[in-house]
């Protein structure tokens, strides 16, 4: 999500398939329920607000706040809306899974915006990271599907680290085009083992990164991670192209997040 421009090869068909065999599945919200996000499996990030999370992001993050996040007929709905609040232009959710895993088979099914200024994002940072604690990219960042609407249908995979990100344009990524990304609901999958990282859509596999065994700078990948999910609006990647404000609200739909381990 700190990511700015993708610089890998653009993908726009199968270049592989995804592969579950061993994994079992140990956490999940299919969202069968009506209300605010279960908060023994989610909590709200809140405390880059005044910073715009470090990208200039116009949103404020509310909690438990429905305007902004709900669930209802098995859909979580995380929705950008245009309003003032607390010196922002608008508001949004951004939640973080209250469990952490290392390695792992990672599903989430879900649509996007496609509003110009929207920049929606299933992600991963590591278990207890603080956005004051300023050692980002160091401590390492999966984008497992990041969306910006200017671009409509081009889907972004990535892994950050101290060696590699976007601040200097060597941040592993590569990019998938999705035709029907904001009308259909699509299947974003994150494999990650000790060796690899993989990303793939709908089964098709777009983006790997291997482990070089160049250490901590290039793979601090070692570590548990929670998963994040959010709308943000504007910023540095996703208001590049300035923000439709006419088009809001804007909201992401979420079916479902599984997340899946193979036995030790």
């Amino acid at each position: 999500m700190f990511g700015l421009f993708g610089c890998g090869n653009t993908v726009q068909q199968n270049a592989g398939n995804s592969n579950n065999n061993n994994y079992q599945l140990v956490w999940q919200d299919d969202f069968d329920y009506t209300g605010l996000p279960d908060t023994s499996k989610w909590l709200y990030d809140t405390e880059g607000n005044a910073d715009g999370w470090g990208n200039n992001e116009a949103q404020y993050y509310t909690e438990a706040d429905s305007n902004n996040v709900w669930v209802n007929k098995g859909v979580l709905k995380i929705t950008a809306q245009k309003e003032a609040f607390a010196g922002k232009s608008f508001t949004s959710a951004r939640l973080s899974s209250a469990t952490s895993w290392q390695y792992g088979r990672f599903e989430t099914r879900a649509k996007v915006p496609n509003a110009r200024g929207t920049w929606s994002a299933i992600w991963m940072m590591p278990e207890g990271w603080s956005f004051k604690d300023g050692n980002w990219p160091d401590v390492g960042e999966i984008d497992i599907m990041e969306h910006v609407g200017h671009v409509t249908g081009v889907v972004h995979a990535s892994a950050h680290s101290k060696d590699y990100q976007w601040q200097t344009q060597t941040q592993q990524t590569a990019t998938m085009f999705v035709p029907e990304v904001d009308t259909k609901f699509h299947t974003y999958i994150l494999e990650w083992s000790p060796k690899l990282i993989k990303a793939f859509i709908d089964d098709s596999l777009f983006f790997q990164y291997d482990n070089e065994g160049f250490g901590e700078t290039k793979w601090p990948y070692t570590k548990p991670f929670n998963i994040i999910m959010n709308v943000a609006v504007g910023g540095t990647w996703g208001g590049v192209n300035g923000v439709d404000t006419l088009a809001f609200p804007q909201t992401m739909e979420v079916d479902f997040v599984r997340v899946y381990q193979r036995p030790e």
